[in-house]
């Protein structure tokens, strides 16, 4: 993977409104599944041109989020202890840390956990188990194993556009690797056995 050019695709969304316009939806996937194999934004542009607002919005998210979570796995799986799960259709595992497996998600730190990213950076539990109850009621919900990147831009709040910066997301995921432990894993039970779970943070400062 091209990560200098990835990049470059990703940050042309930026000059773009980030308005979902509506919840997510299997019949909204469904109709925008073409991001999948769209590399390019001029293309994906092309491809929405004539969609109602609401959906090309949808479309252009969908496009952003994903190749940016395909630029992690990417980054993730650069290391020689991690293995990419080789089953595409596999949406519980994206790669092993260790013989460990994981699903990721790359998320802004939400609004909705009612306290503030200081609060939340010292009970990583209590956000975990908060970002696992308010997860996704589509496709990609599920208790099991996941590591959360979660972003924060103290400069401009603009976290969702942190999801284009490869560089500085390298950064963070290099030293998580390079610091894996299997006993700082916070581990739950919700019911259908243990999961492991943890949070890399990675935070923008006011300079």
């Amino acid at each position: 993977m091209d990560l200098s050019r990835l990049e470059i695709e990703l940050k042309k969304r930026l000059v773009y409104p980030y308005n979902w316009g509506s919840k997510q939806t299997d019949i909204k996937d469904r109709a925008t599944n073409f991001i999948y194999k769209t590399y390019s934004f001029e293309t994906l542009l092309k491809r929405t041109h004539d969609f109602d607002k609401s959906l090309r919005n949808y479309a252009l998210n969908r496009w952003y989020n994903f190749w940016s979570a395909m630029a992690v796995e990417y980054l993730f799986t650069s290391h020689s202890n991690i293995k990419a799960n080789k089953n595409r259709r596999d949406k519980l595992v994206d790669f092993k840390i260790n013989n460990i497996p994981f699903d990721h998600k790359t998320s802004i730190f939400p609004r909705g956990f009612k306290h503030s990213y200081q609060y939340a950076k010292t009970h990583e539990r209590e956000l975990i188990q908060w970002l696992y109850n308010n997860q996704s009621q589509e496709g990609r919900k599920h208790l099991k194993n996941r590591l959360f990147i979660i972003l924060y831009d103290y400069r401009n709040k603009e976290h969702w556009k942190m999801k284009s910066e490869i560089g500085l997301l390298k950064l963070a995921i290099d030293n998580y690797v390079k610091n894996f432990s299997e006993n700082k894993l916070y581990k739950f039970n919700f019911g259908n056995g243990e999961i492991q779970s943890d949070i890399i943070w990675i935070t923008k400062r006011i300079k």
